[in-house]
């Protein structure tokens, strides 16, 4: 009897036709379903994992929230850099929740089917939350940068309306570049497998696995990743920039530590999340293992979600104290 991974592999086999990119004539599959290699075949190791991302899941989805209570209830965080943390924070749980709950119960269930249409779902909102992450940290830098370097003038630039203005663009931008990837990859019918070396539905994964002009596939690659990427990396780079020269031209050592103490979690989360996903992709560009790129990936699309609650809370004092004013009233 042929497993449920064979019936995907058998069903839908259209006539053969031509790789644009091969010489010779392979059977190309017409599916509705791919199969997720997830990040291990392991059998004794599913408990574990299915333990330990569950548990990662539920942390993240806690932590964050807490934030965005914290942020929500006490007035003393009504402010710019708050209200953007607490967007950060709605978009890391959001970005979490596109990937986590499948891969959990794919490791529960012993099924990692994926309709052609999850699929696409799956990737469309993992573009769209995973580009509003990086935007919005770019906000987050130029709040750091008016803070620092037009502090007189902080109030009267950084007004209500503009910062709902560079959330709304966030937004807007991230559904463009999820919904321009989207156009591109339904073009797409027929692939050269159905087996996807990933946890989820990567992108990059599924533009690999399509029988297509990959020159076009390329081109809107580095077109998105310069969108979603690049550009923001550069504003916080530039944020940056004018911030340190700012500071170091303060006379005083204690302005000096206060100005960077107030960029230290930004910074930091900053890092981790461009530093793990710049990491990751030139670890699969070295990497011969597809399967050794999707448990890196894990650091950026798992780690670092959790992570920024603690980041944000153990680094900042504001939201320490908020944090306790909140538990008290609660208890």
């Amino acid at each position: 009897m042929m497993d449920h991974y064979s019936l995907i592999m058998h069903q839908h086999i259209d006539d053969t036709v031509w790789c644009p990119s091969n010489i010779e004539e392979q059977n190309i599959t017409h599916i509705s379903e791919f199969h997720l290699m997830g990040l291990s075949d392991d059998l004794q190791l599913q408990p574990i994992l299915f333990g330990l991302f569950l548990f990662m899941y539920l942390v993240t989805i806690l932590g964050n929230l807490l934030i965005i209570l914290t942020v929500s209830f006490d007035s003393h965080l009504h402010s710019p850099m708050y209200f953007f943390l607490s967007n950060l924070s709605l978009a890391d749980i959001s970005f979490t929740s596109t990937t986590l709950p499948k891969m959990i119960v794919d490791i529960q269930t012993n099924n990692r089917a994926i309709s052609y249409s999850g699929c696409l779902t799956q990737m469309s909102f993992f573009m769209l939350f995973g580009c509003l992450d990086s935007l919005l940290l770019t906000a987050m830098a130029y709040d750091r940068f008016v803070a620092i370097c037009h502090p007189l003038h902080y109030q009267v630039i950084m007004n209500p309306r503009l910062c709902g203005l560079l959330v709304f663009l966030s937004i807007l931008i991230s559904l463009l570049v999820s919904q321009l990837h989207n156009s591109v990859v339904l073009q797409l019918t027929y692939f050269k497998s159905v087996d996807i070396s990933h946890f989820f539905c990567d992108p990059s994964q599924l533009l690999n696995l399509a029988c297509s002009d990959t020159f076009t596939n390329n081109i809107v690659m580095y077109f998105v990743g310069a969108i979603s990427g690049f550009l923001p990396i550069s504003g916080i780079f530039f944020s940056y920039y004018k911030i340190v020269s700012s500071i170091l031209r303060m006379p005083s050592p204690g302005g000096k530590y206060k100005a960077f103490s107030t960029c230290g979690s930004h910074l930091s989360v900053v890092c981790l999340f461009y530093g793990t996903g710049l990491g990751v992709y030139l670890s699969s560009a070295v990497s011969l293992s597809p399967r050794k790129g999707a448990v890196a990936s894990i650091v950026y699309t798992v780690v670092t979600p959790m992570l920024n609650p603690f980041i944000y809370s153990l680094r900042n004092r504001d939201i320490k104290s908020a944090m306790w004013r909140l538990l008290r009233k609660t208890v």
